[in-house]
């Protein structure tokens, strides 16, 4: 990152500095808290001038970055500090989706000041930071268990458990940058397309063979999208978070595009609470900044459990529904394999308003796999009929040429074939716009 900064609130006394300054090419307003002036602590002036910040990103219509340590509210300030935060708080909402904001985390981020890296599209962690609206102490203090900081707001718990942290990094502030990349300057503007010597036609024979003939085998599908991808170019987001799905930013002939794919090497690429969280608010990203989304499916359905019931696995699960079918951005599909049940719908299924939808021979589109239909239908037969039964219904129903006779996959293709299918899909769609209905905001499941 290369910082040639203009200095902004210059005679304000506090612990944010703001300023406008240069990431990896690309102009940002950067408001950073230091620790060094009292831990850090967030005073009524220090959140006017995180406003101001956000007021200035949505005015030049430009990326809003935060670097942040601060031990919480100043409390020698008493309302007047919350007063400030909140603040803060409104006007960083009031950019969403228009521009992008990202943080990095460079300390302890404690109490109401830590509510505002959930505002953010994206938080970048380094190995010291530490992120909890209530410490060690109170969490004593309620429920009697003790805990050390790190293991309540550390960011080994932010990358697996709480999806907070989309990043881990030595050095934050480039990570954001190589973000910032990906992404446009504001959401009436096209993504940054970027010239390639990578043939967009370029046959990927080694393509045919990634996905085991053997339907419970793994695979990595990283391999899959970095064989297709512009010089095999990934940045994954929370590669941490719900493994089962992966989430990232890619090139593929020179249009950058979000990559939402099913991991089979982690719970089969079953679907939960967490991997639909993850993948919803992935797709509202790349919706708000005009990147096309290329999902690559592989999944036997959703990961069963009266857990995943009880905590809502419905209404979650209904996110990345929600998510997929308002996107507006041109959406490419690819069935490597596996495409079974309600994830079938939920992976941009056709029904969705899926743009264009591939599959590789080998697709399993289908509401479930045979011995289980079998199980339903034939509950009568024997194990030999079963057998049979199974065998004339995986040959009927898993496989792809059934789902493209009824329109619901535009194309069958060549695994080889399919980083140039999606290039020249990306070509045709990259002039596409859609008008959006006026509404004051959806109500969507969250």
């Amino acid at each position: 990152m290369s910082r040639s900064p203009v200095n902004l609130r210059a005679g304000v006394n506090g612990s944010i500095d703001v300023s406008v300054t240069d990431f990896g090419g690309r102009p940002a307003v950067f408001a950073r808290s230091s620790s060094d002036r009292r831990r850090g602590a967030i005073g009524r002036q220090d959140g006017e001038s995180l406003a101001a910040a956000a007021r200035l990103a949505l005015r030049q219509r430009t990326a809003l970055v935060m670097e942040l340590a601060s031990s919480g509210a100043d409390v020698s300030e008493g309302v007047d500090a919350l007063h400030g935060w909140g603040t803060a708080a409104a006007a960083i909402a009031s950019c969403s989706g228009i521009v992008p904001i990202l943080a990095a985390v460079t300390g302890p981020v404690l109490s109401g000041p830590a509510l505002m890296l959930g505002l953010c599209d994206a938080v970048v962690m380094n190995p010291d930071a530490v992120a909890l609206v209530s410490g060690p102490a109170m969490v004593a203090q309620f429920t009697g268990v003790r805990v050390s900081l790190g293991d309540l707001g550390g960011v080994a718990v932010h990358s697996r458990s709480s999806g907070l942290c989309a990043l881990e990094s030595e050095e934050p502030l480039d990570a954001i940058a190589d973000i910032l990349g990906y992404l446009p300057q504001h959401t009436d503007e096209p993504a940054p397309f970027v010239e390639t010597d990578d043939p967009p036609d370029r046959v990927a024979e080694e393509l045919r063979d990634i996905v085991p003939a053997r339907d419970s085998a793994s695979y990595d599908v990283r391999d899959v999208v970095t064989t297709i991808a512009d010089h095999g170019d990934l940045l994954e987001l929370w590669p941490r978070w719900a493994p089962q799905l992966v989430t990232g930013f890619s090139r593929i002939a020179g249009f950058p595009v979000g990559v939402v794919a099913n991991q089979p090497r982690s719970l089969a690429g079953t679907l939960d609470i967490a991997a639909s969280q993850k993948g919803a608010r992935f797709v509202r990203l790349c919706d708000a900044f005009n990147l096309p989304i290329i999902t690559f499916v592989d999944t036997p359905g959703f990961l069963p459990g009266k857990d995943l019931e009880w905590r809502g696995m419905i209404r979650h699960g209904a996110e990345l529904v929600f998510a997929y079918a308002e996107a507006t951005v041109p959406r490419l599909g690819v069935i490597l394999r596996k495409a079974m049940g309600g994830a079938y719908i939920v992976m941009d299924s056709k029904g969705l308003g899926n743009t264009l939808c591939m599959a590789w021979p080998g697709a399993q589109p289908a509401v479930m796999g045979a011995r289980g239909a079998v199980q339903i239908l034939h509950r009568s037969a024997d194990d030999d009929q079963r057998h049979q039964l199974e065998d004339v219904y995986s040959a009927r129903f898993l496989a792809p040429w059934e789902a493209a006779d009824r329109g619901y996959v535009d194309m069958v293709i060549d695994p080889a074939d399919t980083r140039r299918e999606l290039s020249r899909a990306l070509v045709n769609v990259s002039s596409r716009r859609e008008q959006v209905v006026g509404r004051k905001h959806d109500a969507g499941p969250m």
